[in-house]
């Protein structure tokens, strides 16, 4: 079955609601795709500028990628003792990204601002988001360092034809990046 993976950066916030009365609060935010959701950590900077800097990577099944069509983002203030208030929200529409992607087999989109939707459905602010969709079926990504990728080869059978080939290619390739070059 062929997966895909959508890469979700998380930039910063401006102009969302200031949610304590008393301090400077601390946001955080909660991501879903699909039914997969997870949580950044806890904003630095201050209220009028929060900022994340943090990168989610969501595994997606062909069934799950052919039925995503929104990334909903919340925006969620820590609080003493409770699980946090809710300060607003984007949802963002990410159809057109994955079918994009799965034709292309890769898009990324620069970070961009999207309008944060209050409780009383009104707008205040916007928060900064960045996206990577990876439509593949030959390589499992793991997450770098910040901006990077890692691709791990999945291991293929000893006897296929493929495993041979990328075998004779990486001996090969290897091979030329180490020979001194002269000039």
């Amino acid at each position: 079955m062929k997966t895909a993976i959508l890469e979700v950066l998380v930039v910063n916030a401006k102009g969302i609601t200031h949610t304590n009365l008393v301090g400077t609060p601390s946001y955080y935010v909660v991501i879903e795709c699909g039914t997969q959701t997870q949580r950044s950590k806890v904003s630095s900077g201050k209220h009028k500028k929060p900022h994340w800097n943090q990168k989610f990577i969501f595994d997606l099944s062909q069934f799950d990628y052919k039925n995503s069509s929104h990334l909903k983002c919340r925006i969620m203030d820590t609080k003493l003792f409770t699980n946090g208030g809710f300060v607003g929200e984007a949802k963002i529409f990410i159809g057109g990204i994955i079918l994009e992607g799965s034709e292309q087999g890769y898009i990324e989109i620069k970070p961009a601002a999207y309008n944060v939707v209050l409780q009383d459905h009104t707008y205040k602010g916007e928060i900064k988001i960045g996206f990577k969709f990876i439509a593949n079926n030959k390589e499992k990504y793991l997450m770098g360092e910040p901006g990077q990728f890692k691709a791990c080869e999945k291991k293929e059978s000893p006897n296929s034809i493929f495993g041979w080939i990328w075998r004779m290619w990486k001996i090969l390739f290897f091979y030329q990046n180490k020979t001194p070059k002269s000039h």
